[in-house]
């Protein structure tokens, strides 16, 4: 497979991004990837290269572009917990900066830059999210519901909140299926949240399958952090494939 480095045009500036590309000749099917707080790194591009060895072509755009180009942050010390915090601290005010429209509007062209290539097949992509990308992840697939055809989020926070654009209200807008992975321990989606999510997606008809992971943390599937849970997070790559395969008819 081929990993490189694109650049994504975008209405506020250029996005970078990590696009890994299956050996063969196409077209593929295109899964566009919604990053974790941390950003593109290493990671990042290893879960890509496992997608895309299945067959798919992987787009993971840097969604803080606006602040400039890959690394933003230091990451040297993400495996310590204790440094967590401050790493939060600094990383807040890009997620804050990440409103609804903006989410929109980028997802736009994350979609436009997939179809104008040739070795992307024709028709809707699927969406894969982490953590803060699950939410926004759901944000694009509700607000382009004919051109993501599924969603695949893992341990997503702020999914349901009280304010008037939570995400979980905008689930009646989606026309393809929907999957959730909930980490037990998540402060950032309580049990509470979770039935509120489940109760909406039971009203609005949404197809969905929304899971808890026993004894998970946020951030379980990130090998990088003090998060991580090889168990869980092989349940997710069984969950992400059983979706793409679904969805694309593999």
């Amino acid at each position: 497979m081929q990993t490189t480095t694109v650049d994504v045009k975008t209405a506020d500036g250029v996005a970078d991004a990590y696009l890994v590309r299956p050996d063969g000749d196409g077209p593929f099917p295109a899964v566009l990837v919604f990053m974790d707080a941390f950003g593109l790194r290493p990671r990042l591009a290893e879960m890509a290269e496992r997608i895309a060895a299945r067959g798919y072509l992987v787009l993971v755009p840097n969604l803080f572009y606006r602040a400039g180009r890959t690394p933003l942050f230091d990451l040297s010390r993400l495996a310590e917990p204790e440094h967590r915090g401050a790493l939060f601290g600094e990383i807040t005010p890009h997620i804050m900066a990440l409103t609804p429209e903006v989410v929109d509007r980028d997802t736009g062209a994350y979609l436009d830059f997939l179809a104008a290539r040739d070795d992307v097949a024709q028709g809707p992509v699927a969406a894969v999210g982490y953590c803060m990308g699950g939410m926004n992840a759901l944000r694009a697939i509700e607000a382009y519901p004919n051109r993501i055809a599924a969603l695949a989020s893992f341990h997503a926070g702020r999914v349901v909140t009280d304010a008037p654009d939570s995400p979980h209200r905008g689930v009646g807008a989606v026309t393809g299926e929907l999957y959730f992975a909930h980490a037990d321990q998540d402060g950032s989606m309580t049990a509470e949240q979770i039935a509120e999510l489940e109760r909406t997606l039971d009203a609005a008809g949404t197809r969905y399958r929304s899971e808890v992971y026993p004894g998970a943390s946020h951030g379980f599937t990130m090998a990088d952090t003090a998060s991580y849970d090889e168990q869980a997070t092989e349940r997710h790559w069984n969950a992400m494939f059983d979706l793409l395969e679904r969805t694309f008819r593999r």
